[in-house]
């Protein structure tokens, strides 16, 4: 297994990797020597054209695993030799279990809301999840939400959802207070849009609704992507969003 320093220059597909394919050992009728190439997507251009090469003589004798993060890295040609096996994000019920289980066996003082802020800042990530809970201990000794949000540096999404009570009661003012709050502590647009769309997701109001206030952070975000993130912009979007809650109300 070659890991992502060693992959990035020709030489080594050229000498290591091609040295190893060419040996021949002996092993039972169907089995196959096995090359596993970590973060692939961090090879460059030259030493994938010489890796396919490779794989394409020895594919007889020698079978090629390659892990990456981003696919479209991957040249063509060697995406069409290879069976493509793509894993979505880890369900918030596998997660916790993996956590419940670390915290057990490394008797972690935790509380509920702790590990369910470290399921959200993880985003399906199972390493991200042992990092923020490593570092919340290693921290404060004491995994909460409070000490986990801290460490993650997120806005805290009970603050975001307060916000959303207010849009959804079309109290632009008070919806207001809090994402000045926010954008008071520092934290930039993009992780505060960010927050609002993973908050509203789950946030219970009408179906209807919901989809038209996902709708206004998309393009909020988009345009804060394009570098209009000025606190100017959340304001318009906390705008928008007591609108529909307006439009639907009087309708």
């Amino acid at each position: 297994m070659y890991p992502t320093s060693l992959l990035q220059g020709i030489d080594v597909v050229r000498n290591k990797i091609k040295m190893f394919a060419q040996q021949k050992v002996t092993l039972p009728k169907g089995r196959h020597k096995i090359i596993i190439l970590d973060e692939a997507d961090s090879m460059t251009d030259g030493a994938q054209q010489a890796l396919r090469r490779t794989m394409e003589i020895y594919s007889k004798t020698t079978r090629f695993a390659l892990a990456c993060n981003a696919s479209d890295k991957i040249i063509e040609p060697i995406q069409s030799r290879c069976a493509v096996l793509r894993y979505t994000k880890l369900r918030d019920e596998q997660i916790m279990m993996r956590l419940l289980e670390v915290v057990e066996r490394e008797n972690l003082v935790t509380s509920n809301d702790g590990l369910e802020a470290i399921i959200f800042t993880a985003q399906g990530d199972m390493r991200q999840a042992l990092n923020n809970l490593q570092s919340t201990n290693s921290g404060f000794g004491y995994i909460n939400s409070e000490n986990v949000f801290k460490v993650c540096d997120e806005p805290h999404p009970l603050l975001v959802k307060s916000m959303l009570e207010h849009c959804v009661n079309a109290n632009i003012d008070e919806a207001y207070k809090i994402i000045e709050q926010l954008w008071a502590l520092g934290y930039s647009p993009e992780d505060i849009i960010g927050n609002i769309f993973r908050v509203c997701k789950t946030f219970q109001m009408p179906e209807y609704l919901k989809l038209e206030f996902i709708k206004e952070i998309g393009y909020t975000h988009m345009k804060v992507a394009e570098g209009v993130n000025s606190l100017l912009q959340m304001a318009g979007l906390l705008g928008r969003l007591c609108s529909k809650t307006a439009n639907l109300n009087s309708s």
